[in-house]
C-alpha cells in the first residue's frame, strides 16, 4: 500500500518550506491552527503567522490589507467557515477589488468525518467558483498540493483551495509540475472518461481497474482546478470517449460536474454523468465509511462509469 497523506498536511509544511523563499508570505488562522496545520508555519516563521482567534470574517479582511499592502497572505481555516461565514467578506473584500489572498480551506466534504454535517462543507466549489476571477482548486494528493500552494504564491490574484482531513495515496510522481488551469491525463482509455479532484482521483484510479475487469476502457482526469476548467482537455476526452463521468467530494449541484456539463453544453454536448452528494447534508460516521454510504467510493464510481459506457453503446 502506497504511503498516505492528508492534503491538509500537504498544505502545511509547503507553507513552512515556502516561508524561507518567499519573504512576503504571512498566513493568518482563525484559532485552528493545529487542525489546518499552519501551526506549522507558525513554528517555522512565528514573525509572520498571525492568529485572529474565533473571527473568521475579521480574518478575511486582515487579509486583504494585508494584500494590499504587498504581502501573500493565507487566510486558513475549516472550509464551512472559510467559504460558508466569510463568503461575504470573500466576496466583497477579497473578490470584488481582486486581491492577492489565498484561502486556504481545509477539512472540506464528506470526509471530516465524525465532526458531522454542520463542519461537511459540500457547497464551497460551488459557492467559490461564482465569485468573478476566483481561482478554485482541490488537489488530488501531497505531491500535488505541495505545488498548488506554491502555484498560488506565483498568482497574482484571489485563490480559494481546499485539503483534505483523510489521508490519500499519491496519484503523482515526484517530478510532477502543478499549473493552475491545466488538468493531467492520469489513465487512457476510449470507452469512458472520469474525470475527478481532490479524494475521488485514488477512488476513480481504483474504479477503473474495475471497469478494465469488464472489458470496458477507462479515461481517468485528475482536474485539481475546477475555475478555470482545462475545457481544451475536457472537449478532447470527450470527443475521444463519448461519455463523461465526474467524480467530487462535493454536493451535485454547482461543483465539478456543474463546471463540466456547462463546458461541454456549448461546445460538444455530451453525457455527463456526476457522483458526488446527491442535495443531501452530511452525517457523522467514519471518514471511509461515509464515502460508502454517500456513494462516493470506487464502487460507486465504477457503477455510474459502467452504466455510462453502455448507455453510449
Amino acid at each position: 500500500m502506497a504511503d498516505k497523506t492528508a492534503t491538509r498536511e500537504s498544505y502545511g509544511k509547503a507553507l513552512a518550506e515556502l516561508g524561507d523563499k518567499y519573504e512576503n508570505l504571512v498566513v493568518l488562522d482563525a484559532d485552528l491552527a493545529a487542525a489546518t496545520k499552519t501551526g506549522i508555519f507558525k513554528k517555522a516563521h512565528p514573525d509572520r503567522f498571525f492568529d485572529c482567534g474565533i473571527a473568521e470574517n475579521n480574518m478575511i479582511g486582515v487579509a486583504a490589507g494585508l494584500a494590499l499592502s504587498g504581502k501573500i497572505p493565507f487566510a486558513s481555516s475549516f472550509a464551512m467557515f472559510a467559504a460558508g461565514r466569510s463568503y461575504e467578506q470573500v466576496r466583497n473584500s477579497v473578490g470584488y477589488p481582486h486581491l492577492n489572498v489565498k484561502i486556504g480551506a481545509t477539512h472540506g466534504g464528506i470526509t471530516v468525518g465524525e465532526d458531522g454535517a454542520t463542519h461537511q462543507c459540500c457547497e464551497d466549489f460551488a459557492l467559490m467558483r461564482v465569485i468573478p476571477g476566483m481561482t478554485v482548486i482541490c488537489p488530488a494528493d501531497d505531491i500535488e498540493a505541495r505545488g498548488a500552494v506554491e502555484a498560488a504564491i506565483k498568482y497574482n490574484g484571489p485563490v480559494y483551495m481546499r485539503f483534505g482531513r483523510m489521508a490519500v495515496p499519491n496519484v503523482h510522481t515526484a517530478d510532477y509540475k502543478f499549473e493552475i488551469g491545466k488538468g493531467v491525463l492520469l489513465r487512457d482509455g476510449a470507452d469512458v472518461t472520469i474525470i475527478a479532484n481532490g479524494v475521488e482521483v485514488s477512488e476513480a484510479l481504483a474504479a477503473a481497474e474495475m471497469l478494465s475487469g469488464e472489458g470496458i476502457d477507462a479515461a481517468v482526469v485528475n482536474m485539481a482546478t475546477i475555475k478555470p476548467l482545462d475545457g481544451e482537455l475536457v472537449l478532447k476526452m470527450a470527443k475521444k470517449s463519448g461519455a463523461i463521468v465526474t467524480a467530487e467530494e462535493h454536493s451535485v449541484i454547482g461543483g465539478l460536474g456543474s463546471a463540466v456539463a456547462e463546458y461541454l453544453g456549448e461546445t460538444y454536448p455530451t453525457p455527463v454523468y456526476k457522483v458526488g452528494v446527491k442535495d443531501v447534508f452530511g452525517r457523522s460516521g467514519p471518514a471511509k465509511e461515509l464515502l460508502s454510504l454517500f456513494g462516493l467510493d470506487a464502487k460507486a464510481i465504477y457503477e455510474k462509469a459502467k452504466e455510462a459506457a453502455e448507455r453510449k453503446r
